[in-house]
């Protein structure tokens, strides 16, 4: 018989974190610090206007690149955040989403052979979706003694004359980290010498702690060549209504949106209307919610610092990465164990790269109370281990 599996397919691993989400569901009094959702509802405000989209019958395909309103109110709030004007007729689709959005665009900029540069720890998506549009991925290693942070001298290491893009991820999955703007400055000569397109994966930029988000498209010579990705999934809370966008270059959003046509339609109507209500007022929900997650970043980070588990200490989204190789123990045998004999999952650091290895993620997307308890059960877990 022909052989019915691609074999591109084949080669790519499952998911780390739905791996041990699976798993975790299927163990009674488990606490599940693995999933990065948040644990808010999305706020009844926004619901409602999804309710009454579906109630007065709103729900036949939209525009290929979503609404016209939703995507007026989208350049309305990045003119705001990043300082860049996006035309809504152009330079704006939304998709299905953010994961959606970066599987559009470099399906969209890649040919065979083309290298895309990634950071490493990151989150799961970005090699997977490399491989299978027949791009070459090289990451870079980033090191917690330099905060997560990309350099100029990292990225310049790797360039080649085959490099295509640059995906950056900050505030970073799984790390935390964040790049401030001398950071990003410092990586522009290298981006424009070498001619690089950057995917700036912004999906955590309201969740920022004591700094402000910066993107680099909002540099006046980044904008054109920058694809900026970002949605309502951990902004707003609206993970299961799956709404994202990208914003950026008229050339390739135009492309993005005829592989969106053939592949999706559009994003969900619905989700659309509530979408506007989320730009238009959303802004306190989103400050109660960082207020909420900054309180348990703080209670987390001293937990895990009186538990001598060495962690660099996040400035943005919602997760942890501490250090766990003291034990001896690979991350997925430190994470299976820990759940085995304690019921609290976590993510081993491998699922983020091979650089993760030795680490694992907890996300603070959860109660104090939960997290007090999974502190408890850890506690217990480490203690044993180093008698």
């Amino acid at each position: 018989m022909r052989e019915l599996l691609s074999k591109k397919i084949l080669q790519l691993k499952p998911s780390g974190i739905r791996k041990f989400f699976d798993v975790a569901n299927e163990i009674p009094d488990v606490i599940s610090l693995g999933v990065g959702e948040p644990d808010f509802e999305t706020p009844y405000h926004i619901r409602e206007v999804g309710i009454q989209a579906l109630q007065s019958g709103k729900t036949f395909y939209t525009s290929n690149s979503g609404l016209k309103d939703l995507r007026k109110e989208i350049c309305t709030y990045s003119q705001e955040k990043i300082g860049n004007y996006y035309e809504p007729n152009s330079e704006v689709i939304v998709t299905v989403g953010g994961s959606e959005a970066i599987d559009l665009v470099l399906r969209t900029i890649i040919n065979p052979g083309d290298e895309i540069i990634y950071i490493e720890p990151s989150f799961v998506s970005y090699l997977p979706c490399i491989l299978m549009t027949g791009g070459v991925p090289v990451s870079i290693e980033l090191k917690p003694e330099k905060k997560f942070r990309l350099t100029k001298e990292q990225l310049e290491k790797v360039i080649t004359n085959k490099s295509k893009a640059l995906i950056l991820s900050y505030p970073n999955n799984p790390t935390g980290a964040i790049m401030e703007r001398e950071d990003l400055q410092a990586l522009i000569d290298v981006i424009q010498k070498n001619n690089l397109l950057v995917i700036s994966d912004e999906i955590y930029s309201e969740l920022t702690y004591n700094k402000h988000h910066v993107s680099i498209a909002s540099f006046p010579e980044m904008k054109e060549r920058t694809i900026v990705i970002n949605g309502f999934s951990k902004n707003f809370a609206m993970t299961g209504w799956r709404l994202g966008y990208a914003l950026g270059n008229y050339e390739i959003i135009q492309q993005m949106i005829k592989v969106h046509q053939y592949a999706i339609m559009c994003a969900p109507t619905i989700s659309q209307y509530a979408a506007i209500e989320a730009l238009q007022n959303g802004q306190e929900d989103v400050i109660h919610m960082r207020e909420s997650y900054n309180q348990r970043r703080s209670f987390l980070y001293h937990e895990l610092n009186r538990l001598k588990l060495h962690c660099f200490e996040p400035e943005g989204a919602f997760y942890m990465f501490p250090d766990i190789r003291e034990f001896g123990m690979s991350s997925e045998e430190f994470a299976v164990d820990l759940l085995n004999k304690e019921k609290v999952a976590v993510v081993p650091g491998n699922a983020f790269g091979d650089c993760g290895e030795g680490f694992i993620r907890i996300s603070y997307a959860y109660s104090i109370f939960e997290l007090k308890e999974a502190i408890k059960r850890i506690e217990k877990y480490v203690l044993s281990k180093r008698v």
